[in-house]
């Protein structure tokens, strides 16, 4: 058995952290990740989150030891409550005797249940709360909600005593997501193409609220193949291959849909080798950044003070300030001002300033 780690004279064998949410919001959380591993180098720490997180913990195991799926819970909306199935989940989680447990979903406010639901008698908790504080937290601070997200995970990772290991997001990628990635690219890797600059576009977001019109993707794809010689591909889940069918009928240029053809792993890869990656505020755009290729953000009603990259020189944002934004609607109730108050010619301003960092950077090298 490893040494345990230890806090405040208290040992630590087995700590774990919940955080069953989406891709973007994983990814947000690996300076937190890296920072709780730096802090207890000893101890064995799991995951309790939504399916796809296994993949995450394949990519970023060391940090992430184990991983176990959240069985769901009451008002926690990312997975289905079955009650059967979620007393079963949280008796087997007890039954795994966490010294630590450490809430890194949201707020808490029904979050912490689900801590305080699987907790042995002697565990230790750590969370944000909104309100009263719950007795039952060992570690607490208010919610701080005007922070970035990163901030925010890594403030929890403060509380606890752990070191600054840094903000930047980061994805080690596998050898299957390269073959993958190569095997996508292979109709773009003659010796002219290659020397041409290759940029993808994600016109798709699991929000249809979060969704610029595609026929601006298709303006902007247009005008950086025209002025740039740049190679265009679209990306999208399977989900969002009508979209980016959508955004290619409307091109004049050539463009290379890959739409629903991609692994997550070799999405990962794929954006990995481009030159610049244009997208809506979803989670491939979290992706470009783990990754450090170079991006334009369009944000439309989400909180961008809280989701938008902090190096906004490497990951430029675009977006118009609207008084009903940020808001939580799914799809908008009125005529998406905050995004349809973004022009083509904004996006493809941003896009091309980060077209000329890149160049001048590839000079210097």
């Amino acid at each position: 058995m490893n040494a345990p780690a230890t806090k405040l004279g208290r040992s630590y064998e087995r700590i774990a952290v919940v955080r069953a949410l989406q891709l973007g919001d994983l990814l947000s959380a690996i300076p937190a990740f890296r920072s709780l591993r730096a802090g207890f180098p000893s101890a064995e720490i799991t995951l309790i989150g939504l399916p796809w997180a296994q993949w995450l913990v394949q990519r970023v195991h060391q940090y992430i030891d184990h991983f176990v799926e959240f069985p769901g819970f009451s008002g926690i909306d990312e997975v289905e409550y079955v009650e059967e199935r979620a007393e079963r989940g949280c008796e087997a989680l007890r039954d795994a005797k966490y010294d630590l447990i450490v809430q890194l979903h949201g707020s808490g406010q029904a979050s912490n249940r689900f801590v305080q639901a699987i907790a042995q008698p002697g565990s230790q908790t750590a969370g944000y709360f909104v309100g009263e504080r719950p007795e039952f937290l060992t570690f607490a601070a208010p919610y701080p909600d005007d922070q970035p997200e990163v901030l925010r995970n890594l403030k929890l990772m403060r509380l606890l005593g752990c070191p600054d290991t840094g903000c930047a997001l980061e994805l080690p990628l596998l050898a299957s997501d390269q073959a993958a990635a190569n095997e996508l690219l292979a109709p773009l890797t003659s010796t002219f193409e290659a020397s041409r600059p290759l940029i993808g576009i994600h016109a798709g977001s699991r929000s249809p609220a979060r969704r610029w019109p595609p026929e601006r993707f298709a303006l902007v794809a247009d005008h950086l193949a025209y002025a740039h010689g740049a190679r265009i591909l679209l990306t999208g889940s399977p989900e969002e291959e009508v979209l980016a069918a959508e955004v290619a009928s409307r091109m004049r240029t050539p463009v290379l849909n890959l739409a629903g053809k991609t692994s997550l792993g070799g999405l990962a890869a794929l954006i990995a080798r481009l030159d610049l990656f244009i997208s809506n505020d979803t989670g491939p755009a979290h992706l470009a950044n783990a990754v450090d290729t170079p991006s334009v953000t369009i944000f439309g009603p989400a909180e961008f003070l809280r989701w938008a990259p902090l190096d906004q020189r490497r990951h430029a944002i675009v977006r118009r300030p609207v008084a009903c934004s940020p808001c939580p609607h799914w799809i908008c109730p009125i005529d998406h001002r905050c995004l349809r108050w973004i022009a083509p010619d904004d996006v493809i301003a941003a896009a091309e300033r980060q077209l000329v960092k890149e160049s001048v950077h590839s000079c210097d090298d």
